[in-house]
């Protein structure tokens, strides 16, 4: 090793422990904390990260791991008396003394030439030292029944999924029946949802209407669709805030369509994104033109229920099976006007099982692309106008004339694009 490698290791290991040991200051001066009882600050941790990159050092030049175990077992002790110390004192947290641990690892890894990992490291660890705040707040707003929904959900992608026989059965229609791939989409689009209704978890839907639309439409664009036609009866001057919330949550629907198609097969996603993304463009433009009319303010809450359950995961599972045979036999027998109208039908209850089914039999070679894009932009509409028919069913007079323009836009322009190309 050259000079001026070692130096670069050591210097690294010295910049990460000063940077943690700023944070660590910032954190007692912002708590109001006397100086004098910092466990430990910028000095500290810089020493800390040398003494890491000084014991991997040594114990490459003695030949033996034990120099290094024995270094840093001796720093442990230091830290744990510290710690008691600390707990002695009325202060029994134990944030500084595993930031400090973690520092004297990370200093090991700068020297060991893991300059990524250990960078990546100090930033993380930075990041969870100075998020403490937020992230005590976003912990307050998960409930039981939201951590028994993340364990179900690590359950079916960490369990159940890697047991399942990743194989077809049977000769066509029934070709398309492969347990480990239907499972799959499942684990997929529950984590598009659940990624949605955790962001409405840690921002809050109370930061707006306009957010709470576009988070909204990540968890559920129909739900979001729902709550906002309701809430427009008992708010109607809302009513053009809620039909820019809505239409925004539509265009994150298109949005999540055209990353599904791209996770599952992305040649498809080449043809598929000229409508979707024409359709989202009508409706991000009629959101503009909502935006700059002049509106109310609202600070009220969107209602959307935690999208992960096992019953309603098995459901969609069983769903898209179907809508995927359902499909296959559409176009084995009855050829493209049979998909089309399979997936007007399969839209009307649900967008993403039908997308997944297309996107599929398109990347298994059974279906050309073109054919595909159009039987997904025909489901999106089918599902659109019956979102659309919420609006209009269950909505405040006043949110049907602001809303209507742009429902009528958004199909037009989706369905005119899909069958010009």
């Amino acid at each position: 090793m050259t000079q001026e490698t070692l130096f670069y290791r050591f210097g690294i290991a010295l910049v990460i422990g000063i940077l943690v040991g700023l944070q660590r200051e910032h954190s007692y001066d912002v708590t109001d904390k006397p100086r004098e009882k910092t466990a430990a600050g910028v000095r500290t941790f810089a020493l800390l990260g040398l003494a890491g990159c000084t014991a991997a050092f040594i114990a490459e030049l003695l030949h033996t791991p034990w120099a290094y175990i024995t270094l840093v077992l001796s720093l442990g002790v230091l830290i744990a008396i510290g710690y008691f110390i600390s707990a002695w004192r009325g202060e029994p947290g134990m944030t500084t003394e595993v930031a400090a641990m973690l520092v004297i690892f990370i200093g090991s890894l700068a020297y060991w030439g893991e300059m990524a990992l250990a960078v990546a490291l100090g930033v993380v660890t930075m990041a969870l030292l100075s998020l403490k705040l937020e992230l005590h707040r976003v912990a307050k707003r998960i409930t039981h029944d939201d951590v028994l929904a993340t364990l179900k959900f690590a359950i079916i992608t960490a369990i159940i999924l890697p047991v399942l026989p990743n194989e077809t059965f049977g000769p066509p229609p029934f070709d398309v029946l492969n347990p480990y791939k239907i499972w799959l989409m499942v684990v997929l689009i529950s984590g598009i949802s659940f990624l949605g209704y955790m962001l409405i978890k840690i921002i809050g839907s109370n930061k707006g209407i306009t957010l709470a639309g576009v988070v909204g439409g990540l968890a559920s664009s129909t739900a979001t669709t729902l709550s906002f036609a309701q809430r427009s009866r008992s708010n109607p001057q809302l009513a053009r805030q809620f039909a820019l919330a809505i239409t925004l949550a539509w265009t994150i629907m298109f949005a999540r369509i055209l990353v599904t198609v791209g996770i599952v097969y992305r040649p498809l996603l080449t043809v598929v994104w000229i409508p979707l993304t024409a359709a989202a463009a009508a409706g991000l433009s009629y959101g503009v033109y909502l935006h700059l009319t002049p509106h109310a303010i609202d600070t009220g809450n969107v209602t959307v229920s935690n999208p992960f359950e096992l019953r309603p995961a098995m459901t969609f599972g069983l769903m898209y099976a179907i809508i995927l045979l359902v499909a296959r036999a559409a176009v084995f027998y009855y050829g493209n006007t049979g998909l089309y109208i399979s997936s007007i039908l399969s839209g009307l209850a649900d967008v993403d099982a039908i997308t997944l089914s297309v996107t599929e039999l398109s990347r298994r070679g059974g279906l050309e692309m073109g054919t595909a894009s159009r039987a997904i932009v025909l489901a999106a509409m089918s599902n659109t106008a019956v979102k659309g028919g919420i609006v209009l069913s269950s909505g405040s007079p006043s949110l049907r004339r602001a809303f209507l323009p742009g429902f009528l836009l958004i199909l037009s322009v989706g369905l005119s694009v899909a069958f010009l190309l």
